[in-house]
């Protein structure tokens, strides 16, 4: 059996010249899984619109609302940091509706990804860095609703905090919010989570590893968890234009192996996006991401 991916990368927006955001990973990340044979065709999916009444388990009715219609202030889209336009929003909504496939597959497959989200930044009323609706709490919560789940953990290992997710799930302790980021890096006013290690600049592969050896399997313990959704960010790189840290792609895949296992030895499911990853050489991004994808279809 092999590994069932879902990929927006269809959906791309065209941005300034310039801008720093990698639209570019997207198609280049579908099309290598399926070059080297990582994803088989039938198993890489195009994901459905989200449903409405997903995104409203999360976000507020206006903010929906305006992202939507094209009617976020200047501010707001300034905040998100991508210009709007109507594939903006369509894109929007099939990332979300890649996560939740992706989290459902999990729960039968053990395993499943989606080669897009981990939309991280994105609170109830606004989104931020890049995010516009929150993919991973959206997935939770609509499992949660259908009786799926009744408990969730994030295993946030993007360089930057997850903020939004934090606050979406601000006092709520069916879900287990952990991050491993940069402490000097955005989001400059950080959201607790259940649990948050902060990185100094230029720590290296042992370091990293040994902080997440040690987190991780209290972390799994005390989230007492039916699913686990993996932000398996590529901007710990150490060509990463926006992540400081040190980390190579041998670092980054014993990373990837490292939460797979200890995930699959107390027999939780696994949900995965990709988040961020900003490098200098847009392919060196890609192949961090296709090192998740490698790693991910040994558990399939």
């Amino acid at each position: 059996m092999s590994l069932h991916c879902w990929s927006s990368a269809r959906y791309a927006i065209l941005l300034p010249d310039g801008h720093r955001f990698p639209m570019s990973k997207y198609a280049l990340l579908r099309d290598g899984a399926l070059s080297s044979g990582l994803v088989t065709p039938e198993n890489l999916h195009e994901p459905e619109r989200a449903l409405a009444d997903d995104l409203l388990r999360v976000h507020t009715p206006e903010y929906i609302e305006r992202v939507t219609s094209g009617t976020l202030s200047e501010a707001a889209q300034r905040r998100i940091g991508l210009p709007w336009s109507e594939a903006f929003v369509e894109r929007a909504w099939r990332v979300v509706g890649g996560t939740c496939a992706a989290a459902e597959a999990a729960m039968t497959h053990g395993v499943a990804m989606n080669l897009a989200g981990g939309t991280h930044h994105a609170f109830p009323d606004h989104g931020e860095g890049f995010c516009t609706f929150n993919d991973v709490a959206i997935a939770i919560r609509r499992l949660q609703a259908v009786g799926a789940i009744r408990r969730a953990v994030v295993v946030d290992l993007d360089v930057h905090q997850g903020n939004g997710t934090h606050a979406c799930f601000a006092d709520d302790d069916s879900v287990y919010t952990f991050s491993m980021h940069g402490a000097k890096n955005f989001p400059f006013h950080k959201v607790p989570g259940s649990r948050d290690v902060e990185l100094a600049d230029g720590i290296e592969d042992d370091e990293y590893l040994d902080m997440l050896a040690h987190h991780l399997p209290r972390v799994l313990c005390d989230a007492r968890a039916d699913l686990v959704v993996y932000l398996a960010g590529a901007d710990p790189h150490q060509n990463d234009r926006l992540g400081r840290l040190q980390l190579s792609f041998a670092g980054l895949r014993r990373r990837d192996q490292m939460v797979l296992s200890g995930c699959r030895e107390i027999g939780l499911p696994v949900c995965i996006t990709i988040a961020g990853g900003y490098g200098r050489d847009v392919h060196e991004t890609v192949a961090v991401h296709l090192g998740t994808v490698e790693i991910a279809s040994r558990f399939a």
